[in-house]
């Protein structure tokens, strides 16, 4: 049996800072009302400009660099998210084009905060299967660009970034398992709703804020707790573990409120736990590659160590992947 183990990570985040006390200044809130009720303390914003391919690119060439492998011997770059550069092209194309990976496949998906975890499903069943050898996974995301910045509710949340995993076949161990699921009935708890087909960009979109960010708070995250510690439960199921062997839960970096309810369910301490939400907000598919990048950065990952990705999005969409560390 073929595996697909991670041999490189990266990050990228813009070095621009927005902090809690900068939105007192734009919004009708409070550093404590933010940081009690998230997690989280600043953001992170990308220029005026700056796509996700280009966020994406600085992130890949660390991964590729630390994978030790050139980009012209990617098979396939697979790229996560919900602010691509345009429709078409995808940013897929674009960062293959910046990195010069030629021989690369190259496509985008749409999972949001999920899509990370979507991403390296996706590559290891490239891998397992044989169709190819190394994969470039992405999550990259501008949601500067698609936030209300007049809704106190909203505008706290997001920030921008990207993270980047190079995989590779291994006749040992890598992705044990994973579980994806979704349910498009409860679309309208998280949604951006124009823009699309559905409603095309208009004069009237754009007045009625159609193009941003969505969200029914409460709902949600009942929703999102239920389906992480389901989806964890599930690839746990497959890959054959239990709680007690995991090492490190790398969860979704949505709400610390959430994180606590999800890891209290799975049994697992807050030291199993990774959190960074409190630098850089929710970064949609670019938080759980950041915060997996970071947690291997500070060497909360060995080798042998088991690690739980969970996350979850809109659409709705979640997933759970159970690797076992090879390094």
């Amino acid at each position: 049996m073929k595996f697909a183990k991670i041999v490189g990570l990266g990050k990228h985040l813009p070095p621009k800072k927005l902090t809690n006390s900068d939105l007192e200044q734009m919004v009708d809130t409070s550093d404590e009302w933010i940081f009690t009720r998230t997690g989280i303390k600043e953001r992170r914003i990308a220029e005026k400009g700056v796509s996700a391919s280009r966020l994406a690119e600085e992130a890949a060439r660390i991964a590729l660099k630390r994978a030790g492998l050139k980009a012209g011997q990617i098979d396939v770059i697979i790229f996560a998210t919900i602010t691509p550069d345009s429709q078409f092209p995808s940013s897929a194309c674009y960062l293959q084009d910046a990195l010069k990976a030629r021989r690369a496949a190259a496509f985008d998906i749409s999972a949001a905060c999920a899509g990370f975890v979507y991403g390296i499903t996706t590559a290891w069943q490239f891998i397992a299967g044989g169709l190819y050898k190394n994969a470039l996974v992405v999550g990259s995301e501008v949601l500067s660009t698609i936030t209300d910045w007049d809704d106190r509710s909203t505008c706290v949340l997001f920030g921008d970034g990207a993270g980047a995993a190079v995989l590779t076949e291994s006749s040992s161990a890598g992705v044990l398992g994973s579980y994806l699921g979704a349910d498009g009935h409860e679309a309208d708890l998280l949604k951006l709703p124009a823009g699309g087909s559905r409603i095309p960009a208009s004069h009237e979109s754009l007045e009625q804020k159609l193009h941003t960010i969505q969200m029914k708070g409460n709902e949600l995250f009942r929703f999102a707790v239920r389906v992480m510690v389901d989806a964890a439960h599930q690839a746990m199921g497959q890959a054959g573990i239990q709680s007690g062997d995991i090492a490190l839960l790398v969860p979704h970096q949505a709400n610390t409120r959430i994180i606590d309810a999800v890891s209290k369910r799975l049994q697992l301490p807050r030291e199993k736990v990774y959190v960074n939400i409190d630098k850089y907000g929710n970064m949609s598919s670019a938080s759980s590659a950041v915060a997996l990048c970071e947690a291997w950065e500070e060497e909360r990952i060995g080798k042998d160590d088991i690690v739980v990705l969970d996350a979850f999005g809109g659409g709705l969409v979640w997933g759970s992947t159970v690797i076992r560390w090879t390094e």
